[in-house]
């Protein structure tokens, strides 16, 4: 029997809420049945859906924190927003993980503020798995710190790399520096010192990883600043969104491609499937004290499902203890 776990969903999160947060979480709580659920957001959204489905508790909130508004200072201002109660709920110990749709830097700042920092780790980094077709290779940090010092990669790696244990089964996680060359003296100041640092303290850091590397396989962990992790994540997004459009547009165009493209059918869905970021339902803020995942602004039901499940399996597979044992 697997462990039962609690987590908080912030029913407002994202483009299409609430309506695709509620189908989700059923779906969700469909297929786990050692989850329960305690959804936060506006009584007259959270309170008759929770009536109707078994383990799932409503969390009435009053306030909600949008996309456009500064995400540090909403934090502060909104304590009664769905984001901001269902992290303090993981704080609190009435959950064990938070999950959202909403507010990308509002939900790592609640998860920062709010829930807090691990002792010992200096900044929490949002990690995600990329959408290859070769293999699962996580990417750490997407996004939480625009500026970084060469120090904070090295928790980075250590971090990402029991996700990639914990989640992905991979034993001894091969680790690489996002860098323009292969070399290690290549790339800014930054990256040189990145490089000296994690060649020194990560065990099983493999070198410099080019952008034409981050999907060839050759490494399980990806670790970069921030900003260059965001636009290389939108990068790969887009462009597999772009080529996929062309693919069927190229297949539809005449009858000859359509009868290739009905051949084609099985290979072409399982290869659209490994590169759909909806499969993984969201990135995890690692090393704050509880699993805080943040899925996409358009996610639909499968994703939002996907993302509590994520939630949930962060929680059983002990990665904030573990995270908490490195940082010591």
């Amino acid at each position: 029997m697997a462990e039962k776990v609690t987590i908080s969903v912030d029913a407002l999160g994202g483009d299409n809420a609430p309506q695709v947060v509620l189908d989700g979480v059923a779906e969700a709580l469909a297929e786990d049945g050692d989850l329960s659920v305690i959804l936060c957001g506006p009584a007259e959204v959270v309170e008759p859906f929770a009536a109707s489905h078994d383990r799932c508790v409503a969390r009435a909130t009053t306030e909600e924190i949008s996309m456009a508004e500064h995400p540090a200072n909403a934090v502060r201002k909104k304590k009664d927003s769905s984001i901001v109660v269902g992290c303090r709920l993981v704080k609190e110990g009435e959950a064990q993980g938070f999950f959202s749709a909403g507010s990308t830097g509002a939900c790592l700042a609640a998860g920062t503020l709010v829930m807090g920092r691990i002792k010992g780790i200096a900044r929490p980094a949002l990690a995600t798995l990329l959408p290859s077709p070769v293999k699962p290779v996580v990417l750490c940090d997407v996004g939480a710190n625009a500026d970084c010092k060469p120090e904070y990669l090295v928790q980075f790696a250590e971090m990402a790399s029991i996700y990639a244990n914990k989640i992905l089964g991979i034993a001894e996680p091969r680790v690489g520096l996002l860098n323009i060359g292969e070399e290690e003296e290549k790339g800014s100041q930054f990256a040189q010192e990145a490089h000296q640092l994690l060649k020194e303290k990560v065990p099983n850091f493999a070198g410099n990883a080019e952008g034409r590397d981050v999907l060839g396989g050759e490494f399980d962990v990806i670790v970069c600043d921030g900003f260059t992790g965001n636009v290389c994540l939108k990068t790969i997004e887009g462009t597999a969104k772009m080529l996929f459009k062309q693919i069927k547009g190229i297949m539809m165009s005449s009858f000859k491609t359509k009868i290739g493209a009905l051949m084609l059918k099985d290979g072409l869905k399982g290869l659209a499937a490994s590169v759909d970021p909806d499969e993984a339902g969201g990135a995890p803020l690692l090393g704050v004290k509880g699993a805080c995942i943040v899925g996409h602004g358009s996610s639909g039901a499968r994703a939002i499902k996907n993302g509590v499940l994520a939630s949930a399996r962060y929680v059983r597979s002990g990665m904030t203890e573990e995270i908490a044992a490195i940082a010591k």
